[in-house]
C-alpha cells in the first residue's frame, strides 16, 4: 500500500513539474510570435467563425479558407471529421503568414457518436465516477475525430421547468450541480492537455443563464448577489477550480447590462476573485445581440465586450471588424487586444497544437475508437442508472418476461428521439428505440404487440416544432378514433400494457420553452383509454424536464421516469423493464402539482408566516388557496425494486467548537428481495443566521450498493467548511449557532438531530 502511495505522489510531482516547465516555456514562445504579429492578426485569433460548407479538397479556395490563409480565424467550431479539420487546420499552418493553428470546438454535450443519457439525466444516476467517465469517453471520440475543444460542462442552476435548457443542466442544487462540474471537467480534460485524447472544456453558460424570468429562453435574469453568490455562481466556480481552460458568456443580462458586456462577471469575479487563467468565448453572435439589447451598435458593443474581459467571439465577428477603429478611438487598448490575443494562444499552446497541429488528425483512431462496442456497453451501464422509478403500485415492475406485452404510445418506436437534445455528433441511424429495445431482451420468445395509440400532439403544426433537426415523430394521419381502437384492440390482447409517453426530444433544449409543462392532451386521452381497459398499466415517461403528472401519479400504479437515455435508450430501458437492471436514479429537480406553483425547489426560505410541513390551507400563512405547497415529487426523490430502511441518526456530540468534525451516521438496510443502490443524501440547515438561510442544503451525499438482506453503517464528517455561506457583505464564512443535521433518501424523508457549534 505504501509503495502504492509513493508511486501516486510520483506521478503527481513529475505532472506538476512538466506543467510547470511547459508554462515556464510557453511565454517567452508566444511573447515571440505575437512581436511578430500585426493588429489584424492579432484580431485574427479573437474570430470564431462556424465552419460553413468545407468540401475537402477544397478547404483552401473556400471562402472560409481564404481569411485563415490572411490570418483572420482563431478557430472553428462545429466542423467535425478527420478529413475536414486536416484540410482546413493545413491551411492555417501551412498557407498563412506566421502558421498559427487553429483551435475545433464543437457542442459535445452529453458523449460523441456514442450518446449518453442527457444532462439533466446523467445528474441523476447521482454517481460522479460515471459522470466523468461518460465525459472521458465523449473526450475520447470527438478528439479521434479531430476536435479539441468543447462547449460543455453547462452547470447553469435551473428552478424553472418551463425553461427548456434545463434538460442540458444538472437540476436545481448548487452542491450537487458543483460536484457534476468538477467530475465534467476532468473527463474531458484529464491531468495532461497535451495528450491526443482529451478535450479542452468551456464551462458555461456565465452566468445564471437558468434563472431566466419565466422560463423563456435567453429573457432577463435579475437577483440580488447574495442569491447570486450562494445559489447560482458556485457550479461555475467549481468548474474553473478544477482547471477548466476555457468559459462561455451566456445571454442574458445581469444587473441590466449582458453578461457579454459584464466586466463584473468577466473580470471581477472570474478572474480577480476565482483566479481564472483561461480565456473566455462569446456564445453564439452573443456580442451582436448586444445591439438588439440596446447597449449600440456593433461597433459600440464589441468594445464593451472586450473591455468586460471576452477573448473570441463566436460568429459574430465584431471584434475582427471593430476594433481597429476602436482602438483608434482609444475606445480600447492596445494592451486588452493583446491580452485577449494572448489567452487564445496560450490555450492552443496548452492544448499541444504548435508542436504539433494534426495531432488530433488520426485516422486510424477514427476508424477505432468511435461508437465502439465497449463505449456502447457503459453508455447502456449508465443509462439504466438515470432512471427515476417514481411509481410502483403492488410491485407491478419489473415485468415477467413471459409477459404478453402491449407497447403503446408516439414514443414506443421513435429511435430519433432516444438521444435528446443536443446530440449533434449522432448517427441518428443508430438510437435503439424502445420498441427495438424490447424485441432485443425477450429474443424469439418476444410476446410485444406495438400500436401508436395517439399523435405526439393533437396540433400538427406544435408537433412539427417538436420534431426539428431530425428529430422524427412520424405523425399518423389517420384518424384518432381509428389509431385508438388499434390501441385498445393491442391492449386488449395483452397482460401488461407499456405506455411509452410525454415529450419529444426537441420538447425541451435550446430555445423550447413551454408554457405547459404536462404530457400533451392527445398522449392523457390515450392514457385514460388504457386505464379504462383494466389491464395493468406501466407509463414509461420520456422527459427533458420536470413534468406536471399529478393525476397520472394518482392513477397510474407504475411510472418509470427515461429521460432521453442516448444511443442505448431501448436497450436500457428494457433492463430496467424487466429487473436485469435494478433502478437507482434520484431526481435533481423538484417536480411540481401544477405550473402555477413554479419555480418551486427544496432549498427556499422559510419566510416570515410559514405554512406547518403537511398542513393546507391555513389563512395568513405561505400558501395557495387551490393547491398545496407540497410537490408531487421531491428534490432527491426516487425508489428502487427494493426497499430501503433507515436508522436514526448518531452523532459524536451535539456541541462542537471551532474547526472540530462532526460524525453523523446511519444505519441502512435493504429490507428487500433484490440487491440494489440506494442514494444517502445529507441536509443541513443553519437554524439563525446574520441573513435568512435556507429551510435545508444537500451537503454530501454517498451512492451505496447493498445486497439483499444486507446493513451498512453510512458516515458524513461535517466540518465548518460545511457550514459557510456568503453573508451580507458577500464575505463567505460560518457563523456560530444551532444546526440541524437531516440524513435520508430523499429532501423530504429525513431523519433529523441538532446540534451546536460554537466559534
Amino acid at each position: 500500500m505504501k509503495s502504492k502511495y509513493m508511486l501516486v505522489a510520483a506521478i503527481l510531482i513529475t505532472q506538476f513539474a512538466t506543467a510547470q516547465n511547459n508554462d515556464a516555456k510557453m511565454k517567452p514562445f508566444i511573447d515571440a510570435l505575437m512581436k511578430k504579429m500585426t493588429l489584424v492578426e492579432k484580431l485574427g485569433q479573437l474570430n470564431l467563425p462556424g465552419s460553413g460548407d468545407i468540401v475537402t479538397g477544397q478547404a483552401s479556395s473556400s471562402d472560409i479558407g481564404k481569411k485563415i490563409k490572411e490570418g483572420k480565424v482563431g478557430g472553428l467550431f462545429n466542423i467535425k471529421s478527420v478529413a475536414k479539420i486536416k484540410a482546413v487546420q493545413k491551411v492555417a499552418v501551412e498557407e498563412s503568414r506566421l502558421k498559427i493553428p487553429m483551435i475545433f470546438g464543437m457542442d459535445v454535450i452529453h458523449g460523441y457518436q456514442t450518446t449518453f443519457p442527457i444532462p439533466l439525466a446523467l445528474s441523476c444516476t447521482w454517481n460522479m465516477q460515471a459522470i466523468e467517465q461518460s465525459a472521458r469517453i465523449a473526450a475520447v471520440e470527438a478528439s479521434a475525430d479531430g476536435i479539441n475543444w468543447t462547449f460543455s460542462p453547462m452547470v447553469d442552476i435551473a428552478r424553472d421547468p418551463r425553461w427548456g435548457r434545463i434538460a442540458e443542466g444538472n437540476g436545481e442544487d448548487v452542491y450537487l450541480g458543483s460536484q457534476i462540474a468538477k467530475a465534467m471537467v476532468k473527463g474531458y480534460q484529464g491531468n495532461d492537455l497535451t495528450k491526443n485524447n482529451i478535450i479542452m472544456a468551456c464551462v458555461k453558460h456565465y452566468a445564471m443563464y437558468g434563472a431566466a424570468e419565466a422560463g423563456r429562453d435567453y429573457n432577463t435574469t435579475d437577483m440580488s448577489h447574495q442569491r447570486m453568490y450562494n445559489e447560482y455562481l458556485p457550479p461555475y466556480k467549481a468548474a474553473v477550480d478544477a482547471g477548466a481552460g476555457s468559459v462561455m458568456a451566456s445571454f442574458n443580462e445581469v444587473d441590466g447590462i449582458p453578461a457579454t458586456a459584464s466586466k463584473f462577471l468577466m473580470t471581477d469575479v472570474l478572474r480577480k476573485q476565482w483566479g481564472f487563467v483561461g480565456f473566455v468565448v462569446t456564445d453564439y453572435t452573443g456580442i451582436n445581440e448586444m445591439i438588439d439589447h440596446g447597449m449600440g451598435d456593433l461597433q459600440t458593443v464589441s468594445a464593451l465586450a472586450l473591455n468586460a474581459g471576452i477573448h473570441m467571439d463566436m460568429v459574430g465577428e465584431g471584434l475582427l471588424t471593430t476594433i481597429e477603429k476602436s482602438l483608434k478611438e482609444k475606445k480600447v487598448t492596445l494592451q486588452q487586444i493583446d491580452n485577449a490575443c494572448r489567452l487564445v494562444l496560450e490555450a492552443k499552446y496548452k492544448l499541444g497544437l504548435f508542436d504539433d497541429p494534426y495531432k488530433y488528425c488520426d485516422e486510424n483512431r477514427a476508424k477505432t475508437e468511435i461508437f465502439t462496442a465497449a463505449n456502447r456497453k457503459i453508455a447502456r451501464e449508465i443509462a439504466t442508472e438515470s432512471f427515476v422509478l417514481l411509481k410502483n403500485q403492488n410491485n407491478l415492475l419489473p415485468l415477467k418476461k413471459s409477459s404478453t406485452i402491449a407497447l403503446i404510445g408516439p414514443l414506443a418506436n421513435t429511435k430519433e428521439n432516444m438521444p435528446g437534445t443536443w446530440a449533434v455528433a449522432t448517427d441518428y441511424s443508430t438510437p435503439i428505440s424502445l420498441l427495438a429495445g424490447l424485441k432485443n431482451k425477450l429474443g424469439a420468445n418476444a410476446n410485444i404487440i406495438y400500436a401508436k395509440g395517439s399523435n405526439l400532439d393533437e396540433d400538427s403544426v406544435f408537433e412539427e416544432r417538436a420534431g426539428m433537426f431530425g428529430k422524427e415523430t412520424y405523425r399518423d394521419k389517420r384518424s384518432t378514433e381509428i389509431i385508438l381502437a388499434e390501441a385498445l384492440e393491442a391492449a386488449n390482447k395483452a397482460d401488461v400494457i407499456v405506455a411509452a409517453l410525454g415529450e419529444s426530444a426537441e420538447m425541451s433544449g435550446e430555445s423550447s420553452s413551454r408554457s405547459d409543462i404536462s404530457i400533451p392532451k392527445s398522449q392523457q386521452d390515450l392514457l385514460k383509454a388504457l386505464l379504462k381497459t383494466g389491464k395493468p398499466v406501466v407509463l414509461v415517461l420520456f422527459a427533458g424536464r420536470p413534468m406536471t403528472i399529478k393525476w397520472e401519479n394518482e392513477n397510474v400504479p407504475a411510472i418509470l421516469n427515461v429521460w432521453f437515455a442516448g444511443t442505448e435508450a431501448g436497450d436500457a430501458i428494457a433492463d430496467v423493464l424487466f429487473g436485469d437492471a435494478i433502478p437507482s436514479g434520484k431526481l435533481t429537480t423538484t417536480w411540481p402539482q401544477n405550473i402555477g406553483q413554479v419555480p418551486l425547489f427544496y432549498n427556499h426560505k422559510n419566510t416570515g408566516r410559514p405554512l406547518e410541513d403537511g398542513k393546507w390551507f391555513q389563512k395568513f400563512r405561505s400558501n395557495y388557496l387551490d393547491v398545496s405547497n407540497d410537490p408531487v415529487y421531491p428534490f432527491g426523490y426516487g425508489l428502487s425494486y427494493t426497499n430501503f430502511n433507515y436508522s436514526d441518526i448518531k452523532l459524536s456530540t451535539t456541541a462542537l467548537k471551532g474547526n472540530q468534525t462532526l460524525t453523523a451516521s446511519v444505519t441502512l438496510t435493504n429490507a428487500g428481495k433484490y440487491d440494489g443502490s440506494e442514494v444517502v443524501q445529507l441536509y443541513i440547515r443553519d437554524v439563525v443566521g446574520s441573513v435568512t438561510r435556507p429551510v435545508k442544503e444537500l451537503k454530501g451525499f454517498q451512492k451505496i450498493m447493498l445486497k439483499a438482506g444486507e446493513t451498512k453503517t453510512i458516515t458524513f464528517n461535517i466540518t465548518p467548511n460545511d457550514l459557510k455561506f456568503y453573508n451580507y457583505d458577500l464575505k463567505y464564512d460560518w457563523e456560530a449557532g444551532d444546526f440541524e443535521i437531516m440524513i435520508g433518501g430523499n429532501s423530504r424523508d429525513v431523519k433529523k438531530r441538532k446540534v451546536n457549534w460554537s466559534k
